[in-house]
């Protein structure tokens, strides 16, 4: 990911190295394209340089759009071919017009967002679903770095320390479910993985709170 749409404004001292992220952010598009039908419009909100709407587009056809608040990002994709423009993520998601999406994307993003359920409620206004996927704070590496080092996690699903890391919102699976209970959203669908070899993430089937580094949760409207 090369930007945080909806995060804070960084001053030119918090300049954040994106490419430490780039793994992590990819590990749940292949989760992310099952949920694409051919010829679906899909929405990514904070798509970086395009990566998942380019091969969403080659393998499915689909009529994308992606919202990236980093230029330099949205430049890269616009010469991939792709339709993304630079903004806001708050403040785009508001213009659009409901039900205008298949799928809304929200990769790796939600950490860095000052709100963001407002963010979600907005994406889901606009979208049939919502495939929005995190970081897990309650992953056991994390536990056990708390635990017994009394420091803070550095691995490769959180690569920055704690006086540079951009996630202001700290999120479990189990808050995230908890949220979605409180907001009568619809969670129909769920995957979990941790690292596996070198660039590679395997999947999680039990005890995700525990045992997954990644989530990734589908929703709908409840109401």
């Amino acid at each position: 990911m090369t930007a945080p749409p909806g995060a804070p404004a960084l001053g030119p001292a918090r300049q954040i190295d994106w490419a430490l992220t780039r793994g992590r952010d990819r590990a749940l598009d292949d989760a992310i394209a099952a949920l694409v039908a051919p010829g679906e419009r899909v929405l990514d909100l904070g798509c970086g340089t395009g990566d998942l709407l380019l091969r969403l587009r080659m393998e499915k056809g689909i009529h994308e759009r992606g919202i990236e608040r980093d230029g330099d990002a949205v430049a890269e994709a616009i010469a991939r071919g792709l339709a993304v423009v630079e903004g806001e993520l708050g403040e785009w998601i508001g213009d659009l017009p409901a039900g205008s999406y298949d799928l809304v994307v929200l990769n790796q993003v939600l950490p860095l967002m000052e709100d963001p359920v407002a963010v979600i409620e907005g994406a889901l206004r606009v979208g049939r679903r919502v495939a929005v996927s995190y970081p897990n704070f309650a992953h056991w590496r994390i536990r056990l770095t708390l635990g017994l080092c009394g420091r803070l996690p550095v691995n490769p699903a959180l690569p920055y320390e704690w006086y540079n890391t951009p996630n202001i919102r700290l999120v479990t699976v189990n808050d995230f479910r908890r949220l979605c209970a409180q907001r009568r959203w619809r969670l129909v669908r769920e995957a979990f993985v941790a690292p596996g070899a070198v660039g590679t993430a395997a999947p999680v089937r039990a005890l995700p709170n525990l045992r997954a580094s990644l989530a990734l949760a589908v929703l709908e409207r409840g109401d």
